[in-house]
């Protein structure tokens, strides 16, 4: 799929019209009048145009997707996706492909308000998705072959929707943590260094093993996603991630833009236009973001919910942590200096501290430090 931008034009646009007219973002492609001799891919239907532009950045905000009117891999993914609707297509387990869409939220929410379904409704169809079709078959006396077909289709609309009280995923995210205790000796980390340029990998490298040294310090037991000799995708490092299962994941990137005045901190956790979010994700980054901001001088740009593929596709909770941009000279200057790649360090090991004190015994933020920490773990620095 070739990259789409305002002014092209071709099937390929024509393509994306036509989801996004689907989704109410743009007009309905209106029929030929006879005689018309122009072809299906002819303007308005096939021309990128400024309405198309505006109606591919409503998506993208609607989807979590960096709002830039570009439809490249990432927004188109979610745009096929979103073609998908509960019984256009048979779903089944596919190990080296999930199949994923609108059609797969749509299935998850179903089987957790009948209580068959205990994970994010994020409309990959994984293996969790495919025990629970099983165990929903089996119950209603149909083959149990975890395959969403017309059979099993029906008898999901026979029942209808029923209303639950809270997202069990919840539940079991707060319980496991609640379980875990407050102590950090155990927990495991797997620390994400990303990177745009040679500058930030070395800044955002530096800044992993300073916290990777803390958390150690603080008996936790820490993974790197990647050697740091290759970039790999950011569903490498969910698997990555998923594989070395790790109860938290923090990414560090730094943020890019075409001038120097975009500044601040931001971080992210998973969350979509479902409902349906990682409410672990959701505390700690909230935890971090406090913590960045009232520790450094960043602006702060706060917490969001997102799609990212290293958000969604990891079986923990992740926080991503857009530690400032490394375009902007004040933001820069922070991030280039050692002692403040300390003090971001400790924040995000104060924020994780936070988040399994479960709001016991805690403190102010901006007031936790280091040997306090070291402390309540009864460990002597």
């Amino acid at each position: 799929m070739p990259v789409l931008r305002l002014g092209d034009h071709g099937s390929p646009v024509a393509e994306v019209r036509a989801i996004l007219a689907t989704r109410g973002l743009l007009p309905a492609t209106p029929a030929a009048a006879p005689g018309d001799e122009q072809s299906p891919w002819s303007p308005p239907e096939a021309v990128f145009d400024d309405a198309c532009d505006r109606a591919v950045r409503a998506f993208q905000q609607e989807r979590g997707l960096i709002v830039d009117g570009i439809v490249g891999h990432a927004t188109y993914t979610a745009l096929r996706e979103a073609s998908y609707t509960l019984g256009s297509r048979v779903l089944l387990y596919r190990l080296s492909a999930p199949m994923a869409g609108d059609d797969v939220a749509t299935l998850q929410s179903r089987l957790q308000n009948l209580g068959f379904y205990h994970g994010l409704v994020d409309g990959v169809f994984g293996d969790v998705t495919h025990t629970s079709v099983g165990l929903y078959q089996t119950e209603f006396g149909l083959s149990s072959d975890g395959i969403c077909g017309p059979d099993t289709l029906r008898s999901l609309t026979r029942l209808g929707t029923r209303i639950t009280g809270g997202s069990p995923h919840a539940i079991r995210e707060e319980e496991h943590v609640r379980r875990s205790g407050p102590q950090l000796t155990g927990k495991r980390i797997l620390i994400d260094p990303g990177a745009n340029t040679d500058a930030d990998a070395a800044i955002l490298w530096d800044l992993g093993a300073r916290l990777e040294g803390r958390m150690a310090a603080a008996g936790m037991e820490t993974f790197l996603s990647h050697d740091g000799k290759s970039a790999p995708a950011d569903d490498e490092r969910a698997r990555v991630a998923n594989l070395a299962d790790v109860d938290l994941m923090i990414s560090l990137r730094t943020g890019e833009y075409p001038n120097d005045r975009a500044e601040g901190v931001a971080t992210f956790y998973f969350g979509n236009t479902h409902g349906s979010f990682s409410t672990i994700g959701r505390y700690l980054s909230s935890y971090i973001q406090r913590e960045l901001v009232a520790r450094t001088d960043f602006l702060d740009c706060r917490s969001h919910e997102r799609t990212w593929s290293i958000l969604r596709l990891t079986r923990m909770p992740v926080v991503l942590i857009e530690a400032g941009y490394i375009t902007n000279p004040h933001d820069s200057a922070i991030l280039s200096d050692p002692q403040e790649r300390d003090t971001i360090a400790e924040a995000i090991l104060v924020a994780v501290k936070r988040l399994y004190l479960l709001g016991e015994n805690d403190r102010p933020t901006g007031t936790y430090t280091f040997a306090d920490l070291l402390a309540a773990e009864r460990i002597t620095p």
